[in-house]
């Protein structure tokens, strides 16, 4: 069988298959799940075209790091064999363990347990099946191998995962603002004592990036009516909770229903609950909600209802935090109106906060190696006054609450 396909991507054109393994495990029912769940969770009931899939990012992270390890490899730096299939099963699998619409729902199926912690359960359970040939790209995904550039390809604030996703969402959105140029940026790449590094070259490339990544969050990541429809989805699956432990009858598929009516955390992860967690996608969501909108619970029914039929709550942002009399005002008419309790009025009024830090200064930053040979991070090396305004934490605060009248 002729393993070596070449896939057409809107992004990049022609992508290769680098070699057996990927396309072994490129064919494996784990990542072939990532077909059914959404890269941008809830962002297409704002950006239409925002369909886009894990799958399309994972593929997508590969070729990039083709592109990357090519490049290295032109300026010297060793790169065996063994390691650039580990560097292409690493950005492959690294995020395989995405639950149903990617981050909206992150702590809804599982109590606190990340993608990163599950993408890595089902690294270790591939690497049984394919005897032990994934063990070195678990180590760079754990960050764990000598060569810390390797690691830094996987996971920093200039990785294959983000010069793909940027791109990749500012394309399905239709948000040009995010569109950087990561061919420039993997161009530009080079190691310096066993760290990545970026030309001096590319420093207004990263300069773009760092902006994008901003305006991205606030504009597409972070867009209110997004974040309304995540929290929505959320209390459904908090609201499915409860009733199903209270002994009522809810109709859903049997892995959805398995994680309704088991507590699962880090602790009792096992193999059993992979496999479970293997079946459940955006589908089983989807489906449930379209059964749950006809509900005798009030809650659930029309949270529901509001998700399938986006009509969703009103939702206004502030820069300090919400009042708890402009918060319990809106409670008060709501119970009014519809005759129900505070803690279920609670599902459809609520307050919170989301924060967006486009650069990390207190992390691995951004290196700039001048020709000087001089190695800098890029808010010293740029003259660029608002790169390090970009670096503070910018929190905003928001109220949800139906579309009635108050």
């Amino acid at each position: 069988m002729n393993k070596l396909k070449i896939l057409n991507d809107p992004i990049y054109g022609f992508i290769t298959i680098p070699n057996s393994l990927i396309f072994d495990l490129i064919q494996h029912k784990y990542f072939q799940r990532l077909r059914r769940i959404t890269q941008m969770g809830m962002s297409y009931l704002v950006y239409p075209g925002a369909h886009h899939t894990r799958f399309h990012h994972a593929i997508g992270c590969v070729h990039l790091m083709q592109q990357a390890v090519n490049v290295l490899r032109f300026k010297g730096i060793t790169i065996s064999k063994d390691e650039e299939t580990a560097l292409y099963v690493a950005i492959l699998l690294h995020d395989i363990g995405h639950g149903p619409f990617s981050h909206a729902m992150e702590h809804s199926i599982v109590d606190n347990v990340s993608h990163e912690e599950i993408s890595l359960l089902f690294m270790e359970r591939l690497n049984e099946e394919f005897n032990g040939s994934l063990t070195l790209a678990i180590q760079i995904f754990k960050g764990e191998y000598p060569k810390k550039f390797m690691c830094q390809l996987i996971s920093g604030q200039l990785d294959m995962d983000r010069a793909d996703y940027l791109k990749r969402d500012s394309f399905y959105t239709g948000v040009a603002e995010g569109n950087i140029n990561s061919e420039r940026l993997i161009t530009m790449l080079n190691v310096v004592n066993d760290e990545l590094v970026i030309e001096e070259k590319g420093i207004y490339s990263v300069e773009k990036f760092i902006v994008a990544r901003r305006l991205m969050y606030w504009q597409v990541y972070l867009h209110k009516t997004g974040l309304v429809a995540e929290q929505l989805l959320i209390r459904v699956l908090k609201r499915a909770k409860e009733l199903h432990e209270s002994g009522e009858k809810l109709r859903g598929s049997n892995a959805l229903m398995h994680f309704l009516g088991h507590k699962v955390s880090f602790e009792n992860f096992d193999h059993e609950t992979l496999d479970v967690f293997s079946r459940l996608d955006d589908y089983d969501i989807i489906s449930a909600m379209k059964h749950w909108q006809f509900h005798d619970d009030f809650v659930l029914s029309n949270l529901c209802e509001m998700i399938i039929n986006r009509n969703l709550l009103k939702i206004k942002m502030k820069k300090k935090k919400i009042k708890s009399e402009s918060l319990q005002k809106h409670v008060d008419s709501f119970v009014y109106e519809y005759k129900i309790t505070p803690d279920e009025a609670s599902y459809f009024v609520f307050t919170g906060s989301i924060s967006n830090q486009a650069y990390q200064l207190k992390h691995k930053g951004i290196n700039i190696l001048h020709k000087s040979g001089k190695i800098e991070d890029i808010v010293k090396a740029s003259d660029q006054l608002n790169l390090k305004a970009l670096s503070k934490r910018v929190t905003k605060y928001y109220i949800c609450y139906p579309k009635c009248k108050v």
